[in-house]
């Protein structure tokens, strides 16, 4: 009868269709609040699997003497130090940078200073900038880098060799992409060919170590840099993203910093919500303003023009250059001792 309700158009069955649809709406947060539980604690396992991986190798972290402050304007400049092998109960540092996050406009910077550079050491007499770790630690290293450079550094974080090849075999245990431009064998552990393949850690240390070429520590401090491009690229790929927790828990572990892990964490989610996370370089002497001298007591050093080249780095940090690549250094008279 037209008159007559159709099952689906009566009351009751509307109440209950409406019922329905709201104790699935009240699912949503439940579901949404259970997978959150669930991401959090695997990247609390994760985490701590990457830091077992560290006590698994021995690793005992340090705190240094570091009387640095905080310069509250959204950036903070980090002291990078790669650890080079100790000698005669000396350890110099291999690798010398400067990293800075800029937190306001999620950029991430970083400037490569080269090792044999002649510097001023406050309280010691003149000597290459890797010699000053062994002198008197990070916070020596800190005070000559802002005497020299005007550059005040808020935090360290000190890497050696073990981190890196562990870092780098938890990232991609088959190894990291890398276009090896030349045969590299002299003075390291591995016979590299030209060519791109994929190097595990201690074969990709090896390729960022060499310098035993015509471009000496100007070409090493470049591979360098583009080592660190390599993993930043392979760490951040679709298929590592899970692999984050694990990664970084693999490199607190290994690395002594002064950094807290509140503020770790801070930084890297800052920087992964940035689209293109790109990392900005720039190489210390610039083009054109330095020299290679013959000191007596130091060898063959890196003789630079600090005001042209402090005034370039300001510059950079700041964002006042548009084309940082155009003023990297070329190798000339390059030393080749490892």
């Amino acid at each position: 009868m037209d008159n007559e309700y159709r099952r689906s158009d009566r009351p009751e069955h509307n109440q209950v269709k409406k019922k329905k649809r709201i104790r699935k709406r009240a699912l949503i947060p439940i579901i949404l609040l259970v997978s959150l539980i669930v991401l959090a604690l695997y990247a609390f396992f994760s985490y701590q699997s990457g830091l077992g991986i560290a006590q698994e190798n021995g690793v005992e972290q340090e705190t240094y003497e570091f009387n640095s402050e905080d310069n509250n304007n959204g950036k903070k400049n980090i002291l990078l130090l790669g650890a080079d092998r100790e000698e005669d109960g000396a350890q110099r540092t291999d690798v010398i940078m400067i990293a800075q996050y800029d937190f306001m406009n999620k950029e991430m910077k970083l400037v490569s200073l080269m090792r044999d550079i002649y510097v001023d050491i406050p309280g010691y007499q003149n000597y290459k900038i890797n010699s000053v770790y062994s002198l008197g630690g990070v916070e020596l290293l800190r005070q000559t880098i802002e005497q020299n450079f005007g550059i005040e550094v808020e935090e360290y974080a000190v890497i050696d060799y073990q981190a890196f090849e562990s870092v780098v075999d938890v990232i991609n245990k088959n190894g990291i992409t890398i276009d090896v431009e030349k045969d590299m064998s002299e003075k390291i552990d591995a016979d590299l060919k030209q060519g791109e393949q994929q190097l595990n850690g201690k074969d990709l240390l090896d390729y960022a170590r060499f310098r035993q070429d015509e471009e000496g520590d100007f070409g090493r401090v470049r591979r360098q840099q583009q080592v660190i491009n390599a993993l930043k690229d392979e760490a951040l790929s679709v298929g590592n993203v899970l692999k984050l927790p694990k990664i970084t828990g693999t490199a607190v572990g290994h690395i002594n910093t002064s950094m807290s892990n509140g503020e770790l964490y801070r930084m890297m989610a800052s920087f992964l919500v940035r689209s293109d996370k790109n990392i900005e370089t720039l190489t210390l002497p610039i083009e054109h303003t330095y020299q290679f001298v013959d000191v007596p007591h130091a060898g063959n050093v890196i003789d630079l023009d600090f005001e042209t080249n402090s005034q370039y780095v300001h510059d950079f940090l700041e964002g006042n250059l548009e084309d940082p690549e155009a003023l990297e250094p070329e190798a000339e008279n390059t030393t080749t001792d490892q």
